[in-house]
């Protein structure tokens, strides 16, 4: 039986206070286990103003289509800011936990954040090291597969991070792995909610809707992918059907994460294909067979004579048509049991409406664009430009881009199996393909699923509309509107008064 993981020092030093009955404290603040590894939670704002502090995208149980609003919470002194527009975001989208916005009117507030700095600062150092544990924890978590060992030990690293994080004066909501389903609904919260395709604080002073339809997101990483978008049309699988309900308006989502589709797992699985024949770069290199075949996803392809450490070499041709039969042989567009497929048999409704792509879709179309110097509108250019990319001499691609050297090997097959899956997996055709944003950010915030897992779990994105509230008291807009109407007035009579005297001249 495979051993639970060692736990790092910050662990040890929490159960060793729970055995002395120290390191008592206030709630504990938030971690989320998935994707990212478990990160602070600042204390809870408000709903923006004349938002309810009301539900928030609402939590799905296993097997449920419909997310349950959740609560409010606040368990530190003071306020956070006025509402979420209050916060400092950070790069990747996640609160930043300024203690900056803090009253400090009252003594009893200022020693007590003054207690909290240092712990904050354990609390970080503590974070580092659980980031690791969680991060494994992920794949048997998601998959069912052993990874650091089985699901009792991933439950173990689990319990450890609860039990550490309890031992913090933040808010703590538990830890868990977050599904790729999840990560992709988070994701579509996130750039929707950037775009102000769910609500929009107005110049006269008001929270409004806008006149606009949601986009679509689809997330690519390093070991899935995800598509996400609102459709009208049925959907014939339940379990990619989620149900939103976000400022009183209704939002019927499709949404599904292919494991082993993602960038890293691709090349696992391409490598695993072509040990015998390889096509994959211009370039030979040498690696160790349990680089390729460690993983889940190639794991059931482990050749008889495998052993981990023994070195493999690769040297490609570049050949484009050779490379793109393989990367199509992961796929399986066949036998498909509802009305219409991506592949490997998931139902997938028309794509629809504009979509967002982010992630590795970016950088990969990214790198054609800015290196290769190759335009891409329509499925034909990307195509043509993955074929540019492996027909290039690996000496011009690094004279183009030294600085992406060790990623240079990497984008022929890569660009190859960004076209398979958007044309022939997600069914962009040269109508659709046009409405796909390639970009990182929206706005100065970059584009993931933890903007989304924090509104959720904030509630900063309520269920019911918000209502509607001047930005200025009464008095002050009574004055400009008077103002308004004695300069209209005003102008209107210095105009008659000079067509009067033009005419009066006239005459003369």
């Amino acid at each position: 039986m495979a051993l639970p993981p060692p736990r790092p020092p910050c662990l040890l030093a929490a159960e060793a206070d729970e055995g002395t009955g120290e390191g008592e404290g206030l709630p504990a603040g938030g971690a989320g286990a998935g994707g990212g590894g478990p990160g602070m939670v600042p204390p809870a704002a408000p709903s923006p103003a004349g938002a309810p502090e009301a539900a928030g995208t609402e939590q799905r149980s296993p097997g449920e289509g419909k997310r349950q609003a959740g609560g409010t919470w606040s368990h530190l002194p003071g306020r956070w800011g006025e509402g979420w527009p209050a916060y400092s975001e950070g790069a990747n989208g996640e609160p930043t936990t300024d203690p900056s916005p803090f009253p400090q009117q009252e003594e009893g507030g200022r020693t007590q954040l003054s207690h909290l700095f240092p712990q904050v600062q354990e609390l970080n150092q503590c974070l580092w090291q659980l980031l690791s544990l969680s991060a494994k924890v992920r794949s048997p978590g998601q998959w069912g597969w052993g990874g650091i060992s089985n699901s009792q030990a991933s439950d173990s690293v689990l319990e450890a991070v609860t039990s550490t994080l309890k031992k913090y004066p933040f808010d703590f909501r538990g830890a868990r792995i977050l599904s790729g389903e999840d990560e992709g609904l988070f994701g579509w919260v996130t750039a929707n909610y950037l775009l102000e395709n769910f609500v929009k604080y107005g110049w006269i002073g008001r929270w409004i809707r806008p006149k606009k339809s949601t986009v679509g997101a689809m997330d690519l990483g390093g070991a899935s992918t995800q598509i996400t978008f609102e459709t009208t049309g049925a959907i014939e699988s339940p379990s990619n059907q989620v149900t939103l309900k976000l400022y009183g308006q209704h939002y019927k989502v499709y949404t599904h994460s292919f494991l082993c589709y993602g960038m890293n797992e691709i090349h696992n699985r391409l490598t695993s294909k072509i040990l015998k024949v390889p096509v994959m770069t211009q370039r030979g290199r040498s690696f160790p067979m349990e680089s390729i075949y460690g993983s889940p996803c190639t794991r059931t392809e482990r050749p008889p004579n495998y052993f981990p450490m023994a070195m493999v070499n690769m040297s490609g041709s570049g050949d484009p048509a050779q490379c793109l039969a393989h990367a199509e042989s992961l796929f399986r567009f066949t036998d498909c049991p509802y009305s219409s497929c991506s592949f490997d048999g998931v139902f997938q409704p028309p794509v629809q409406g504009n979509f967002i792509a982010f992630s590795s879709f970016f950088y990969t179309v990214d790198f054609l664009r800015s290196v290769m110097k190759r335009q891409v509108a329509t499925p034909k250019d990307l195509k043509e430009g993955a074929e540019a990319v492996c027909n290039t001499p690996w000496s011009e691609l690094l004279r183009k881009e030294p600085n992406l050297e060790h990623y240079l090997q990497n984008y022929c097959s890569m660009a190859t199996f960004v076209s398979l899956l958007l044309t022939r997996g997600y069914s962009f055709s040269n109508t659709t393909f046009p409405s796909i944003a390639f970009q990182q950010k929206a706005g100065d915030t970059t584009i993931g699923w933890a903007l989304g897992y924090m509104l959720n779990l904030t509630n900063m994105i309520p269920a019911e509309e918000p209502s509607f509230r001047k930005s200025t008291s009464f008095g002050p807009w009574v004055g400009l509107i008077l103002l308004f109407v004695a300069v209209l007035l005003g102008s209107l009579v210095s105009i008659f008064c000079l067509m009067k005297s033009s005419k009066g001249r006239g005459a003369v």
